[in-house]
């Protein structure tokens, strides 16, 4: 594990606070959310996703199997969206964050918001935490490259998703959670209609929306939450709870859209929008709060890190 005294003190500065948050003058700015613009980026992704479904529809058995594939990473944009209404960033109306989060993002990418905004401000407030609530997908790292594949192979098949939809489809049907389960099947079952309506075809919704989240979304949703506190802990200091991984093209594609793999400087200051992450990270990195001595070169050195072997996690590679 990163030895403490190797964590730069450097806080506070001229532009930041002791807690890493960026001095009020500096924080307006940072926090100021694009209203138009992310309006723009839901629709450009509800229209991502009707070109997949009439690609898929028109090219045939090909077109199905690349749909299937890329509607992996639009899921994985449906579930970062769905982060972002929870910290009420989406829109600067909360009321308008709330309906178009819950209805056009987050009961489409089958979480009930609300009870995810509470569960992951308890994450925000200690990470590690006896309230943390993703625990499951981050402890027990370090460990074996076996004990990895081992829960990839359950979610990639399916296993993992199927734990997770079975009792949201009882809850709709019975239950003391009725109220909160229902108003999503009912919005997946709508979705089912309208792509059965408009393709004449009753498996297009199973095979390319159902299916992708039951599995491919699961191992990607596996791998980033590594890449995001895996084989950490608790600490006041935000860097020994929340890694710091390089940056690239290719990941910001498959498995951290909008900005989310700038994840330390979100949990250095979680009221900062998705859009502007990137320059309060270069603030953090100004300051010397981040450097190359505890940041991964890319996702993949972190996992073998994490899962080579069940030793202490060795210290990260610096950046190149």
């Amino acid at each position: 594990m990163l030895d403490q005294a190797k964590l730069p003190a450097v806080l506070p500065t001229d532009r930041l606070l002791a807690s890493g948050k960026a001095r009020p003058e500096i924080r307006a700015d940072l926090r100021r959310i694009a209203d138009v613009r992310n309006a723009l980026t839901i629709a450009g992704l509800w229209a991502t996703v009707v070109v997949l479904v009439v690609g898929a529809d028109r090219l045939g058995p090909l077109g199905y199997v690349a749909a299937f594939v890329l509607m992996v990473p639009v899921q994985v944009r449906f579930a970062i969206l769905m982060h972002e209404a929870a910290h009420k960033l989406l829109f600067s109306r909360h009321a308008l964050n709330d309906w178009v989060g819950t209805w056009l993002v987050a009961y489409p990418a089958f979480v009930p918001v609300g009870l995810y905004r509470r569960a992951h401000f308890a994450h925000h407030k200690e990470e590690f935490g006896p309230n943390e609530p993703d625990i499951a997908f981050y402890g027990g790292y370090p460990g074996t490259r076996a004990d990895l594949w081992r829960r990839l192979r359950r979610d990639a098949v399916g296993i993992s998703g199927w734990k997770n939809l079975r009792p949201l489809i009882r809850a709709a049907v019975r239950g003391p959670g009725r109220a909160v389960a229902l108003p999503i099947v009912l919005v997946q079952a709508g979705m089912w209609a309208v792509s059965w309506a408009a393709t004449g075809r009753v498996y297009v919704y199973p095979l390319l929306w159902l299916g992708p989240w039951l599995t491919g979304w699961r191992v990607v949703n596996r791998l980033r939450a590594l890449g995001e506190h895996g084989g950490l802990g608790a600490s006041p200091d935000r860097r020994r709870t929340t890694h710091n991984v390089r940056q690239s093209w290719l990941a910001r594609f498959w498995l951290v859209p909008y900005n989310t793999g700038w994840h330390l400087a979100h949990h250095v200051d979680m009221g900062i929008p998705w859009r502007n992450l990137p320059r309060f990270h270069a603030e953090l990195e100004r300051a010397g709060y981040i450097d190359g001595s505890f940041t991964y070169p890319s996702y993949t050195a972190l996992w073998r890190a994490l899962c080579s072997t069940g030793e202490p996690l060795p210290a990260r590679e610096t950046a190149a």
